[in-house]
């Protein structure tokens, strides 16, 4: 779907959370991650992608590696385009992994991902900024050294910051944080992002409007309140 891809692109990820929840497909504490995972290149535009999933661990001694980078390399390759790397730390260490560095995501921008995120450590981010121009990264920080590199499984269910990310996910990230697009809704957010942008305008011009008062932004927020208790469709 690269139409629906470049659309979504035109939007921030807040107002593409925001027009996930008129459509009750999920509960409201769901869906995104936490603050713990940080936007590297927040001057970057939005990221959207196809999660291609994995598990790795860079703080134990590598005897045993269930997986090889070549596979890593072939698994990228076969993705729907464009798609999202994430790595899911599985070590004993999260806080001195390191899974990302520059030449690592330079040759995954040649294959065609648009990103990658991991809840552990990168590292030759100022690299990147030259190296690997056009991809966002999400990480919990940076480490110096890469470790011993071990990647553990595939297509695989990961959790990143209390985001739940299945093979093939579409998500969406940039400075404000990352989230993943239930494909149920997908192909209507672009109008709806539309809609919220326009009412965000008019809302701001009410705000220095002489129509301004407790009483008239109180009517205006019940909306939002009805919006906010009611339960997700099931």
């Amino acid at each position: 779907m690269p139409d629906l891809i470049d659309q979504l692109r035109r939007f921030d990820t807040a107002t593409v959370a925001n027009a996930i929840e008129p459509f009750r497909v999920r509960d409201q504490v769901d869906g995104y991650a936490s603050l713990e995972l940080r936007c590297l290149f927040p001057e970057r535009p939005p990221m959207v992608g196809y999660a291609v999933t994995c598990t790795a661990d860079t703080t134990r001694p590598a005897n045993n590696r269930p997986k090889r980078l070549t596979d890593l390399v072939d698994l990228i390759a076969a993705a729907p385009k464009p798609c999202v790397l994430v790595i899911q730390d599985e070590g004993e260490d999260r806080l001195r992994s390191c899974f990302l560095g520059d030449m690592f995501m330079a040759w995954l921008q040649r294959l065609g991902a648009t990103g990658a995120v991991t809840d552990g450590g990168v590292r030759d981010t100022a690299g990147m900024e030259t190296r690997a121009p056009g991809v966002q990264l999400f990480a919990a920080g940076s480490v110096a050294s890469h470790g011993s590199g071990s990647f553990l499984d595939f297509d695989v269910t990961t959790s990143i910051c209390g985001l739940t990310i299945e093979p093939g996910d579409l998500l969406h990230g940039d400075a404000n944080g990352l989230i993943s697009v239930p494909a149920t809704v997908a192909p209507n957010l672009p109008d709806r992002c539309e809609m919220i942008l326009r009412e965000e305008v008019e809302f701001f011009e009410f705000l220095k409007s002489s129509e301004f008062s407790a009483t008239s932004l109180r009517r205006r927020l019940a909306d939002h309140d009805d919006l906010m208790m009611a339960p997700p469709a099931r």
